[in-house]
């Protein structure tokens, strides 16, 4: 069959799947740290997502829509992904598999798939699912940072700490402690590897920076969401300590805290739900980054991202409307 549109016709050698592949790859590190961190309880989260959200994307495909499955192009897989990163370690199972049918049946596949939907589906079934089960989803494992063995000194048997279940101590997230005025934050430098509590992916900085050069390096997004979204939020952020003092205002603790980079990296700049010219990514940044301020300092969440995300992918249509680019092969104005 033959496929007929408008020129110009630009030839390229990344597909969808190629794109969905990288993003796989540059979420590698953060799923590293989170096995060295929290260990198979982490792990059960994530197969758990990425399974549910590729087999109601199979069977939504197959059974309702009477369609290829459109599995093979990984954005399933990366949803899942992306979903299991802004859960707890050890969450339900049952509640993650609820999360993973917001996000691809109701956020995706109900717009009609890929490339179709208007919120970011993962976002939607994480805020889904802290509206629904706020106490599990603010439930966090202490973390055992780099636990890779764990020796006993008598018998000299060792085992591997990636293997083993976390205990029930639970400990409270870095901005959940702000939120509070607690006194004792968390160092920075265990808050940039990622030795504190919080979501399974958004807890090592470094991690995420790492998947940020990676996807830049492939050319898979640019630069202009993420440097314009974090800049925005801290300068608000940094006026707002200045003026009160306040320990929920401390600007490091803020930005290595919570998912601001898991966030601003993978998730603010999907390609579906952000807007297509460079001025319009930019008007969306500074949007995201002035709701991500207002929710975390004057709304009942310690934590504002995912809100933020969602409400500025509402208003890409019209964004997209205010900032056309210029017609392939005319002069600028």
């Amino acid at each position: 069959m033959l496929k007929i549109s408008t020129a110009p016709h630009i030839n390229s050698p990344q597909s969808t799947q190629s794109i969905m592949r990288d993003v796989i790859i540059a979420l590698m590190p953060a799923f590293v740290v989170a096995l060295c961190v929290f260990g198979v309880s982490a792990l059960e989260v994530i197969i758990t997502s990425v399974a549910g959200c590729v087999v109601f994307e199979y069977m939504i495909c197959k059974y309702l829509m009477h369609i290829q499955p459109t599995t093979w192009d990984l954005s399933a897989v990366v949803t899942g992904l992306l979903l299991g990163y802004n859960l707890p370690a050890g969450f339900p199972i049952w509640m993650n598999l609820i999360g993973c049918f917001v996000a691809i049946a109701i956020t995706k596949m109900a717009f009609g798939g890929i490339g179709k939907n208007l919120f970011n589906p993962a976002l939607a079934g994480r805020v889904f699912l802290l509206i629904s089960f706020p106490m599990e989803m603010t439930t966090w494992p202490k973390p055992h940072i780099f636990d890779f063995m764990n020796t006993d000194m008598q018998t000299g048997a060792t085992t591997l700490g990636i293997l083993k279940h976390l205990d029930a101590e639970t400990s409270a997230t870095a901005l959940s402690r702000a939120t509070t005025n607690q006194e004792q934050l968390p160092d920075y430098l265990d808050m940039f590897l990622g030795n504190i509590g919080g979501s399974i992916g958004e807890i090592s900085t470094l991690a995420l920076i790492l998947g940020f050069i990676y996807l830049l390096y492939r050319r898979i997004i640019s630069w202009h969401i993420p440097v314009y979204y974090i800049a925005t939020f801290m300068i608000l952020t940094t006026i707002h300590w200045l003026l009160t003092g306040s320990t929920q205002a401390e600007p490091m603790t803020q930005l290595l805290s919570g998912g601001l980079f898991l966030g601003t990296i993978f998730m603010a700049t999907d390609y579906t739900t952000s807007p297509m010219s460079r001025q319009g990514r930019i008007i969306f940044a500074i949007g995201c980054g002035i709701l991500t301020y207002v929710i975390r300092f004057y709304s009942v969440y310690p934590e504002g991202v995912s809100f933020a995300i969602l409400i500025m992918n509402a208003f890409v249509p019209m964004i997209d409307n205010l900032c056309v680019p210029r017609v392939f092969g005319t002069r600028r104005k």
